[in-house]
């Protein structure tokens, strides 16, 4: 009974850790870091978006 948990939280667990990093890069330094950021950011709202328009198809 406990297996279903693995697959179905996996891709949330992995876009919850990516916008976790673009945060802790923002806030370390700049430069590069804030091109980290951007994309550690980004990412996750850039799924959510398709996400939500995929969805009012």
């Amino acid at each position: 009974m406990k297996h279903w948990r693995r697959p179905t939280f996996r891709l949330p667990a992995l876009i919850a850790l990516l916008g976790f990093a673009g945060l802790v890069t923002a806030l370390l330094g700049d430069g590069w870091w804030d091109a980290l950021a951007w994309i550690g950011l980004g990412i996750p709202a850039m799924l959510g978006t398709l996400a939500l328009l995929a969805r009012r198809r």
